[in-house]
């Protein structure tokens, strides 16, 4: 069965944009009218759901889709495949998600679905310095949605060793500037970048905190766990990381990183593990996400939508699917990109 290429409308992606633009728009590099830095390219996000023969009940396959950020423009979003899907958000972080829901036959044959997309990074980059920050109001209100950041996560608790080690690092500290800052700096000073051995990568903070290494999302659970045990609201984001030295080609895996809520700034940015695996720009990655990766979803214990059977995803980057409420094993991925210029991207989202 040859697949059916749907375009979809960008208009409303456009819209998200220019609203979250204004919000955060005064936050880019350099201040209002100041131009960022930006990378721009087509990603492509392929998944392979092999066939099922021993389904009872209904089969559904949950991708997720790249969102617009205030710092990330998204245009010319097509889903190809044979299978009939709707788009829907979860009720709690407001993730943008296609389900595809196959019939019997297409379950008992497996079928294909790709996502291509054209994006605009751009670089998120907060002023921290002293000056800056003397214009921030130290009365500004805090939004209401910013609780659900200072809550634990079944794999982020905020009590215990977590608690016990964001006390440790901020004693003495007045200002949450030099609590986050202090809580970065151990967080890069003490975990190790290393997928060695088993345990690593499902955002255990307790296990990062014990063993001291992992990758991305071990560092972000733990910065996260910390800074909300010592009353700062934190967030996972988790996308996929686009290479420096290339043009094109194959991305291996996610990459995730974080953020902090600071009275009267907002959101800054954090990459406590590029920090890591960077040294000279340990300074940089605190407050500042570069142009080098795509953002897809936020936050962790993820449920997708009513249908949704199984336990809440840890996180969502890969797909998800459940055949009579059962996770599905063995679904297949390939993502890749390249590069082009602004003006392409601007005609191919327009």
């Amino acid at each position: 069965m040859s697949p059916s290429r749907v375009l979809l409308s960008s208009m409303f992606v456009l819209g998200v944009v220019a609203a979250l633009g204004a919000e955060a728009g005064h936050m880019r590099a350099g201040g209002p009218g100041a131009a960022a830095p930006d990378r721009s390219f087509e990603f492509t996000y392929q998944v392979h759901v092999p066939a099922i023969p021993d389904f009872t009940g209904p089969t559904r396959l949950w991708i997720p889709l790249p969102q617009p950020d205030g710092y990330q423009d998204i245009g010319a979003l097509q889903i190809d495949s044979p299978v009939p899907y709707k788009q829907g958000r979860d009720a709690e972080y407001g993730n943008m998600f296609a389900v595809f829901t196959p019939a019997s036959r297409q379950s008992a044959s497996g079928f294909d679905v790709t996502v291509r997309f054209t994006a605009i990074r751009h670089e998120h980059k907060v002023a921290l310095d002293a000056a800056a920050l003397r214009k921030v109001a130290a009365s500004a209100s805090r939004p209401h949605e910013l609780q659900r950041y200072l809550e634990p996560d079944k794999l982020v608790p905020l009590m215990g060793a977590i608690a016990q080690l964001a006390k440790e690092n901020t004693a003495g500290d007045a200002t949450t500037m030099e609590k986050a800052r202090h809580i970065y700096d151990y967080v890069v000073n003490n975990m190790r970048y290393d997928k060695s051995g088993e345990g690593w990568g499902r955002g255990d903070a307790i296990w990062a905190c014990t063993s001291k290494r992992g990758n991305c999302t071990d560092f972000h659970s733990l910065f996260i766990g910390m800074m909300r045990a010592s009353g700062i609201p934190a967030r996972f984001e988790i996308g996929f990381p686009l290479p420096i030295s290339q043009t094109e080609g194959e991305i291996p895996g996610y990459h995730c990183w974080a953020e902090f809520y600071l009275d009267g700034v907002g959101w800054v940015p954090v990459d406590a593990s590029e920090a890591w695996k960077n040294p000279a720009k340990r300074d940089y990655f605190f407050g500042a996400h570069d142009t080098n990766r795509v953002f897809f979803t936020y936050g962790r214990d993820i449920r997708l939508s009513p249908e949704q059977e199984g336990d809440p995803l840890n996180y969502f980057i890969y797909p998800y699917a459940e055949t009579n409420g059962r996770p599905v094993k063995n679904l297949q991925t390939h993502f890749s990109f390249h590069d082009v210029s602004s003006a392409a991207q601007t005609g191919a989202g327009s």
